[in-house]
């Protein structure tokens, strides 16, 4: 096994740009590959159906160009607007008279949107019918990943299943059965060209970020951090710099603006999680890009390897749980942290906020991305100065690998009760509107 190699492959896919939402942008990116699947202009019938992750991820957050939210409008953009071949970045571009387009396509009641009584996290499934035919495409397990493609009935693709996954699943389950540490270690020794675009992140995602500090979008917890840092009411310092940059990426993600973000592992606020506390530490502290390049290498990979056990879409906040743990991983490793401290700082992580449930993706997880930073910086420092949760501590173990497959069995066997119960909230509460 080639770790290395491994490492970068992986880095390089779940390392992307995204537009938006990632769930909105993943059911606009199905609709605009059916839409040029079937080859026709004159659609007359649209009909969407979505995993309850998706639908709970997608429901309440903005769309970039729009004044809108949601999974409806994205779909609609995707019929009229979207080329598949800018993948996440399928929203980008949009124009102001093709969102009226789209709006006009839902107000004549041509596209419906369900969820579909399914298992899989993440399940897009999109027919489209035109006046000579019909296509119909399904994305699986990755938001960008289509598994099924057909059209006038005809199967043009269709991913064979393996019983072991195969592919790109075996290069995952084998780099994620490593100890954490061997995974550093192999990091560590990467050759820094081949990571160099991890960099790429830092200034798309620290952008956005300022962005929302200098006007305020959503509920503005970036910009009021930003403020009361101004005022010396809050210390202008590691730990708030963190929450702020953090914050302010998600106001302006979580309300549509037209800026791009790098994501991490299928989502955006992962990307911003990753990254900007790592922007944080390079803003106060002197760190050269090779070893910046490494640390969020070590951030998305750690977060990648959280989101392996708990799923890329989980009913715990993958933000808080999953990518903030890679960022204090990485920061611990920025701060000299040994392997142990490392371990440590995950096990102060999983110790901390474990129990944060994902409820959909929204203006509000600005305030979450916020502590999931500050948390992430203080679970480093403490794992620095050997104050480190003890093993058999709840669910924390004895090695930071079974801590994380012990909040996988929390996430995957212990609270898909909590996510249906989310789900049924959510869905009261928009029919009331």
């Amino acid at each position: 096994m080639d770790k290395k190699k491994i490492i970068i492959e992986t880095l390089k896919r779940e390392v992307v740009p995204a537009m938006g939402c990632t769930e909105p942008v993943a059911v606009a990116l199905a609709a605009s590959k059916a839409k040029e699947v079937l080859s026709e202009d004159d659609i007359k019938e649209v009909s969407i159906l979505v995993s309850p992750n998706i639908y709970k991820n997608g429901l309440c957050v903005g769309i970039p160009n729009t004044d809108e939210v949601g999974l409806y409008i994205a779909g609609a953009l995707g019929i009229v607007a979207g080329k598949s071949e800018k993948d996440l970045r399928v929203l980008e571009g949009i124009k102001d008279s093709e969102v009226l387009s789209a709006k006009k396509m839902l107000e004549n009641d041509v596209l419906k949107l369900d969820i579909k009584d399914t298992d899989e996290k993440i399940y897009i499934e999109v027919f489209v019918r035109g006046k000579k035919g019909s296509a119909r495409v399904i994305v699986k397990e990755r938001h960008n990943k289509f598994v099924y493609i057909e059209k006038d009935n005809k199967v043009l693709f269709k991913e064979e299943q393996n019983k072991n996954g195969g592919g790109y699943n075996e290069v995952l389950k084998e780099l994620y059965s490593l100890r954490i540490r061997d995974i550093i270690k192999a990091i560590e020794k990467i050759d820094y060209k081949d990571i160099e675009f991890l960099l790429e992140g830092i200034d798309m995602n620290e952008k956005i970020a300022k962005a929302a500090i200098e006007k305020t979008y959503g509920i503005g917890v970036g910009a009021g951090f930003y403020e009361n840092i101004k005022n010396g009411v809050m210390a202008d310092d590691f730990i708030n710099n963190a929450m702020m940059l953090t914050a302010a990426g998600a106001d302006a993600r979580m309300s549509g603006l037209n800026m791009p973000v790098m994501s991490s592992n299928g989502s955006g606020n992962n990307g911003l999680t990753a990254i900007l506390p790592l922007v944080a530490y390079k803003n106060i502290y002197d760190v050269d890009e090779e070893k910046l390049s490494k640390a969020l290498a070590i951030s998305h990979i750690i977060n990648g390897y959280i989101k392996y056990y708990i799923g890329r879409l989980s009913p715990l906040c993958g933000c808080g749980v999953a990518a903030a743990t890679g960022a204090g991983a990485a920061i611990a490793w920025l701060m000299g942290a040994d392997y142990d401290k490392i371990d440590g700082t995950i096990k102060n992580m999983i110790a901390n906020i474990s129990g944060m449930i994902c409820d959909g993706a929204k203006v509000g997880c600005a305030l979450k991305l916020a502590t999931s930073a500050a948390t992430a910086v203080q679970s480093a420092i403490l794992a620095i100065n050997g104050r480190i949760v003890p093993p058999r501590n709840g669910i924390v173990a004895e090695t930071a690998e079974d801590t994380i497959k012990n909040l996988g069995m929390l996430g995957q066997d212990g609270m898909n009760i909590t996510d249906r119960v989310i789900l049924s909230i959510m869905q009261k509460m928009g029919k009331a509107v």
